[in-house]
């Protein structure tokens, strides 16, 4: 037998002992069950958000006729002290909480007049809710808490459906006149505070006529 020979003959046994080694198997049912472990549940995670940190804590929401004109005098220390957010951006969150009386309905929103501030106005939402105002206001949910911001995200979108479902039918019935009570979360630029144009994301309503 040559040199040639026996040289191919030892590349061809490393090749398949690498090969040997590289290759493994596991069952079946333990493929299922990392893929399972894996897979992130959005609804459970927002429903269990919902009944256990953010529905409990609707009374630590700072009221909107103390924010406000702390927004006026000192937005620094509103932001600082009530507001959260995930980056380092000028877009801020608050969970607040308020009392007024109705006064303007549309298709999309139901205008409050502030009790205590009659000038001051806030529009809860009835129709488009989206975006991270209500998963971020709290300050209660980590994103190093997740694997990837899908699924992060995918959070938001399971409590907005919950807020479409359990908030926004209660809404409904407000008519112009009523005494409304509510929580909800706002979103603000901490550079350019519009106290104008407050729209909610309404958490808890009670409307009473």
């Amino acid at each position: 037998m040559g040199k040639k020979v026996i040289k191919y003959i030892i590349v061809a046994f490393v090749v398949l002992l690498v090969g040997y080694n590289s290759v493994y198997f596991k069952k079946l049912d333990e493929v299922k069950a990392e893929q399972t472990a894996k897979t992130f549940n959005a609804a459970a995670y927002a429903q269990n958000f919902w009944d256990k940190k953010l529905t409990p804590g609707l009374s630590n929401a700072i009221a909107i006729d103390k924010l406000i004109p702390m927004l006026n005098t000192n937005p620094a220390q509103a932001f600082d002290s009530y507001s959260h957010a995930l980056g380092i951006g000028n877009l801020r969150y608050f969970l607040i909480q308020g009392k007024g009386t109705v006064a303007a309905i549309d298709g999309d929103d139901v205008t409050v007049s502030i009790a205590g501030l009659p000038e001051q106005k806030v529009k809860i939402a009835t129709e488009y809710i989206f975006g991270n105002a209500a998963r971020d206001a709290t300050g209660l949910i980590n994103i190093n808490d997740f694997n990837n911001t899908m699924d992060f995200n995918n959070v938001s979108a399971e409590i907005n459906a919950i807020i479409r479902s359990k908030v926004l039918p209660q809404l409904k019935h407000a008519k112009v006149g009523n005494s409304i009570s509510f929580t909800g979360a706002i979103e603000l630029n901490k550079e350019h505070v519009n106290l104008s144009q407050i729209e909610a994301v309404p958490v808890a309503v009670n409307i009473q006529p």
